[in-house]
């Protein structure tokens, strides 16, 4: 084992699967001369030259046009955008072509492409550079989502989501980049669509994927262990598909359920959880589903503002309090 960078996870993926297939590509802004807007791909333009490593203009939906072009016919894209903020102006290539040319191809074309990049808040950058689209992604058939929470599963399930036939997004977050974590000296991939029991526990599961792990619920479930709640935790690791049995298991032995997410509530990931929940483990159920999410609002630049805005250690304690029925 060795510990490495959540950049240079991401550069280990996608260099180890350059070098295995020529086909595999990258695209976009200042992934070459500049090695990366968080230096996720330093060094492979040296390694791979510029017709492997290719920097953009600011065109979002230029690039993945031809992303999505080059996957039809071969290759293997992986698309960067400097943030998942700017994929709007590239959704109509994603939704419209990646999404559904497997459909309305009759099985004719597949489209091998990953889209990559930071999702959600990374600090003071306001309203418009701090939003989660997984959710919106998630919805969309033909799409596989993903949302690593630390550089072990970001290495792995990268790895499976370049390998894989269909588009995948895979959503990062700016704030781990440099975070570090533990992960082997081999290869190995991590399977798409099966979620992680980080821990055990037997008074309530606590359901979250990405950023918030590291940054919120492991913080609150040792706070709630000196307490003396037993907290079981689950990494959805991918948001579509999502893995509901292990879910569902969970909850019918701790009775509760907590779900943490980073996006706003209305049509969320954790609005699709407890529903499955409520749908096929109602009778197992002790106490409603509790999500705690980002407020209703645009988020604002003021450091209060993101504080009382977004999911934090202490609502995620007071949920899980209330399900408990403790005060």
């Amino acid at each position: 084992m060795r510990e490495i960078q959540f950049r240079d996870a991401v550069k280990e993926a996608m260099s180890e699967e350059m070098r295995r297939d020529e086909t595999i590509f990258l695209m976009g802004e200042e992934v070459a001369e500049y090695n990366g807007a968080y230096k996720a791909s330093q060094g492979m333009l040296d390694e791979f030259g510029p017709k492997r490593v290719i920097d953009t203009p600011i065109a979002e939906l230029g690039f993945a046009g031809i992303g999505v072009g080059a996957a039809i016919n071969g290759c293997r894209p992986i698309i960067e955008f400097m943030t998942f903020n700017f994929s709007l102006v590239a959704i109509d290539q994603i939704i419209n072509s990646a999404a559904k040319i497997m459909a309305m191809s009759a099985g004719q074309y597949s489209c091998p492409i990953v889209f990559r990049g930071p999702t959600g808040n990374a600090g003071q950058l306001g309203a418009q550079h701090s939003q989660n689209f997984e959710n919106w992604f998630a919805n969309t058939p033909g799409l596989k989502v993903v949302v690593p929470s630390n550089p072990y599963e970001c290495k792995g399930l990268l790895k499976a989501s370049i390998r894989d036939n269909d588009p995948v997004i895979f959503m990062e977050s700016e704030q781990m980049y440099g975070d570090k974590g533990m992960i082997p000296d081999g290869e190995y991939i991590l399977p798409i669509g099966k979620a992680n029991v980080i821990q055990e526990g037997k008074d309530v599961t606590i359901v979250s994927f990405g950023k918030m792990i590291s940054r919120v619920v492991l913080p609150a479930i040792e706070q709630l262990a000196k307490e003396g709640i037993s907290v079981e935790l689950i990494d959805l690791r991918t948001v579509r598909p999502i893995d509901y049995q292990t879910v569902v298991d969970s909850v019918k032995k701790t009775n509760r359920c907590v779900v943490v997410e980073e996006a706003w509530p209305l049509a969320a990931i954790s609005s699709e959880i407890t529903y499955h929940l409520q749908r096929y483990a109602f009778d197992h159920l002790d106490a409603p589903v509790i999500r705690v999410n980002n407020m209703d609002i645009p988020l604002h630049y003021a450091p209060t503002l993101i504080e009382a805005t977004l999911p934090n250690v202490a609502r995620t304690i007071d949920a899980v309090k209330k399900v408990m029925y403790k005060k």
